[in-house]
């Protein structure tokens, strides 16, 4: 419950320095008054978005702070989980605005994040402004009536948890899907790249050896001319092994007569002679071989071609540069080939997490329906107060495809008449009609919800005389029931119904410099200010009799609701 607020350099307001009450408090004034002023300064206090053209001209800074009675189970968590001090008495909340458009904001003096001001001000105050009326044409709010009134909560966000997972999932899916056929053209020309080189059967050192034969091949006929020649220089009569062998038969018939030689020049020949004979030997063999096969000859020029064809085509150095680019190529082939398998595990966890939420969502659905029907029934009992006997209304629920908030939409179908088939709200109901429609809800909500506090802005636009009497009567029932009811009002009729009530006016001093005050109304100001609601500026003995008999009625009301 909102117990003291004070606003100091915010745009008309000086200093303002005021106390709350719990009930039923009523807050009027004329037109351009500020009433709306001190609504701003409230919701920039419970995390709006700061501007510093709020900062009144002149000032270099602003402070709004209010305090606090604190009767909600989750508040001690919530201050728990931000490490803040919890004071079911009194809490302050404060917001500091500077000229230069930074905002520091405060709870319990200890400074906070916006958001965190604006979590637990959330929990504190509902300020219904007067474009909300608009938001009861909207499915979003429809659907959120629905779900207050099913008390859904921990349905809600276990589907939400769901829903996101799946969404992350599908998203994925989408893009793995995507990535996969784009990749589709590539996949398919790595494995003929990979089929390639693995059919060539690379080896290291494989192409210097062709190399090698394939000169020999093209230089047979000088290798065998000169095989030929050493071949006859070698071992022709009077070639060199016999020459050398006559040399060491020389040697032999010297050593008789010169023992020394034997031991050195005579080893020496004969070793010569054996290696020559054994060389001499090779050559003829090799030259009797040297007619290259031709088979032998196709297979090492077209072994050739094909390496040097993809040399070129991979633009590598060596064979050893064809391996590495094949084994980097098959890497990639294989982590394509995965993305197979990557594919069926993502479609596999999507559907199994799309049929965990349509079940969650069957189960919300149900939730939903039954909750309608409660919505519409309490709706009509607080129309038929508020003066529309005939009202018909249903909340009607449709299927949509699984979304954020699950498979329903909900239409508020509405008539105030009889014989008139039901419509959706927003095409039918008049601003009237739409002002009580929204009032009614609040009631019903008031009792689903957690704020202590709620402050209505002019919900009684469109609505005049025993009407606004009726809404009146409404709201002190809001307010017996637990709530602390605040409302803005150009109406006597519910003015006069207030416990407390407050008055707002614009002030100019001196120097041309307009401020905007409030001040709580005794009884005798309070008469007058519902005198003056009733007849303008010049109030009338009529006025002042209808202000008192409506101030005597208001006094006799809650005397009969006390004695019930």
């Amino acid at each position: 419950m909102l117990t003291h607020l004070y606003i100091k350099n915010f745009t008309l307001i000086d200093e303002l320095d005021i106390d709350f009450h719990p009930g039923f408090s009523v807050i009027t004034g004329e037109t351009g008054a500020g009433k709306s002023i001190i609504l701003g300064a409230l919701s920039l206090l419970l995390g709006q978005r700061a501007d510093a053209k709020a900062i009144k001209s002149g000032c270099d800074r602003c402070t709004i702070e209010a305090h606090f009675s604190l009767d909600d189970p989750q508040l001690p968590e919530i201050f728990d989980d931000n490490d803040l001090d919890y004071d079911a008495t009194d809490t302050i909340l404060r917001r500091d605005i500077s000229s230069q458009g930074k905002s520091r904001a405060f709870v319990n003096d200890v400074p906070v994040a916006l958001n965190t001001l604006r979590l637990i001000g959330e929990r504190l105050v509902d300020i219904h402004s007067q474009h909300q009326n608009l938001l009861l044409r909207t499915a979003g709010f429809q659907l959120s009536v629905v779900d207050a009134m099913a008390d859904n909560l921990a349905t809600r966000t276990a589907y939400s948890n769901t829903f996101r997972q799946w969404h992350e999932a599908d998203t994925q899916l989408q893009q793995l899907r995507e990535s996969l056929r784009q990749t589709a053209a590539e996949a398919d020309f790595l494995r003929f790249q990979v089929n390639e080189l693995c059919d060539a059967h690379l080896a290291e050192g494989e192409k210097e050896e062709l190399d090698n034969t394939a000169r020999a091949i093209g230089n047979a006929e000088d290798i065998k001319t000169a095989l030929a020649q050493a071949d006859t220089l070698l071992n022709a009569d009077g070639g060199i092994v016999e020459q050398l062998h006559s040399a060491a038969q020389a040697i032999d018939n010297a050593a008789q007569l010169y023992p020394t030689l034997a031991d050195d020049i005579s080893q020496r020949i004969r070793s010569a002679y054996i290696d020559l004979k054994d060389i001499a030997a090779d050559v003829s063999r090799t030259s009797e071989q040297a007619d290259f096969d031709p088979a032998e000859a196709e297979r090492v020029y077209s072994r050739l071609d094909m390496l040097n064809a993809l040399l070129q085509k991979y633009h590598a150095q060596d064979v050893g540069e064809l391996i590495a680019q094949r084994d980097t190529l098959r890497r990639r082939l294989d982590s394509l080939d995965a993305s197979d398998e990557q594919l069926a595990t993502l479609e596999a966890q999507a559907a199994q997490l799309h049929i965990a939420l349509e079940q969650q969502a069957a189960t919300l659905t149900a939730q939903r329906t039954k909750a309608a029907k409660k919505v519409a029934a309490a709706l009509i009992a607080h129309l038929q107060s508020l003066g529309m006997p005939h009202v018909q209304f249903e909340a009607s629920l449709q299927s949509k495809p699984l979304a954020a908030d699950g498979a329903d939409e909900v239409q508020f179908r509405f008539t105030a008449n009889r014989n008139t088939p039901l419509q959706p709200l927003a095409q039918i109901a008049s601003g009237g009609e739409t002002a009580r429609v929204m009032l009614a809800l609040k009631a019903l909500l008031s009792r689903q919800g957690s704020q202590p506090t709620i402050i209505f802005d002019e919900i009684d636009t469109g609505v005049s005389g025993h009407m606004a009497e009726r809404m009146a009567m409404l709201m002190q029932q809001m307010a017996a029931d637990g709530r602390q009811i605040i409302t803005i009002t150009h109406l006597p009729q519910i003015a006069a119904r207030g416990e407390h009530h407050y008055r707002v006016y614009k002030e100019e001093n001196l120097f041309g410099t307009t401020t905007t005050h409030m001040q709580p109304l005794d009884n005798g100001r309070r008469l007058a200010e519902i005198a003056a609601m009733l007849s303008g500026a010049d109030i009338t003995r009529e006025a002042l009799d209808n202000a008192r008999a409506l101030l005597r009625q208001q006094k006799s009301d809650a005397f009969l609701a006390d004695t019930k």
